[in-house]
């Protein structure tokens, strides 16, 4: 007998719970943040959940507030006796800090990890995370998902001739390849080098664009500066059309101004951040169903191993 399931959400992340119950069929569980003048908060559940099985729906995007929101989730959970916590992120924030790339730096999304395992999470689900190793930075499962399994449909649906798959930087390779290996199309590299952080200096292609339908890969953007002048590089070299698919749409500003200006014709998104800017060039496309699947999955102890496509 399987216990049953309940799911939460925090505030920032409601309306992806929202979809991913209206797809399983069943309500949103009811849970109360509270808050203080002060900044501080309280979360409590509004409803039973001992021996429940709880899934809860937050991504860590900045502010900070909606990582330490879900903190108090998986506390609160662990502390009304629930029998799983399973953390769904599907963004997970902080994991650019993923390494020592210089001396005196914090490795944050180890320490995210730490505080998520400590807090008493039993399982995590996210997508597209900034560096696959991430995932060996928890001491409980990880289940790792791929924006590719809507990217896909989405790019066949094009029907683009002389198509080229891109990275807008070399970090991204491995991910455009899978892509690229999978349409049995040539792969492009942008090379770039930073003057600072969110700054780019100069940019070379490495690849033939001329007369090609371009296809950027990314998991994120944050402020545009890279993946706008890898697309007006690709322009420049002869490019036919531009389009951009990333997963995380971080989009700081200028980055709605930068996607508008430049030569992409369009930017596709998940809406695994709520996304509130005025892009006119930017199309969302839900991952709601996949990971309402992968709850199913995870819930009735099945294999979750068939949505990836790549």
């Amino acid at each position: 007998m399987l216990p049953p399931f309940k799911i939460f959400a925090g505030t920032n992340s409601r309306y992806m719970a929202e979809e991913i119950c209206k797809d399983l069929g069943v309500e949103l569980g009811q849970m109360n943040i509270q808050h203080f003048a002060d900044g501080e908060f309280e979360v409590s559940f509004e409803e039973s959940i001992r021996g429940c099985e709880v899934f809860l729906i937050q991504s860590t995007f900045p502010s900070s507030d909606n990582l330490m929101e879900l903190l108090l989730m998986i506390d609160a959970a662990k502390r009304a006796s629930a029998q799983t916590i399973n953390a769904v992120i599907p963004y997970f924030g902080w994991a650019r800090q993923d390494r020592k790339d210089k001396p005196r730096v914090s490795i944050a999304a180890k320490l995210v990890a730490d505080l998520l395992s400590t807090a008493g999470v039993d399982r995590v689900i996210t997508m597209d995370l900034h560096a696959d190793q991430i995932q060996g930075f928890f001491n409980v499962p990880v289940d790792h998902l791929y924006a590719s399994s809507v990217f896909i449909p989405y790019i066949q649906s094009l029907n683009l001739p002389d198509l080229v798959i891109a990275t807008p930087d070399v970090g991204g390779a491995k991910r455009a390849n899978t892509y690229a290996k999978y349409f049995n199309v040539p792969l492009v590299l942008c090379h770039k080098q930073r003057a600072k952080a969110n700054v780019v200096a100069t940019m070379t292609v490495i690849g033939d664009v001329k007369d090609k339908n371009v296809i950027l890969i990314d998991d994120m953007v944050d402020t545009a500066g890279t993946i706008t002048k890898a697309a007006d590089l690709m322009i420049a070299n002869g490019a036919k059309s531009v389009r951009a698919l990333c997963s995380h749409a971080i989009m700081s500003d200028p980055a709605s101004e930068r996607v508008d200006k430049c030569g992409l014709e369009e930017m596709i998104f998940t809406n695994s951040i709520p996304f509130k800017k005025d892009c006119k060039k930017a199309t969302i496309i839900s991952v709601a169903s996949l990971i309402a699947d992968t709850i199913r999955r995870v819930h009735e102890n099945q294999s979750i191993s068939s949505q990836y496509l790549i």
